[in-house]
């Protein structure tokens, strides 16, 4: 299995301002479904989002398209809530 969680990962470190505070992880669920999550710093969740979702819905595209090949299913999501 290809790894989506570096890709994201250096995806997302090339937008913020504070890139050693980006955290991604990868767990695999309920019918082979990969859940990867995107925690930023608080002032950087505005970039990763941009404006009306603009930018991780490309982060989630490019991730599904890289996708694609092995037939995998991929969920990208950002964690709003650190401090």
């Amino acid at each position: 299995m290809p790894d989506y969680r570096n890709l994201v990962a250096f995806l997302v470190e090339h937008l913020v301002t504070k890139p050693e505070e980006v955290t991604v992880t990868a767990t695999e669920g309920e019918g082979g479904t990969i859940s990867i999550r995107i925690t930023v710093a608080s002032e950087d969740v505005g970039r990763v989002i941009g404006k009306r979702g603009a930018t991780i819905n490309a982060i989630r595209l490019v991730t599904k398209a890289a996708a694609v090949k092995g037939g995998d299913h991929i969920d990208v999501d950002i964690d709003e809530e650190r401090s």
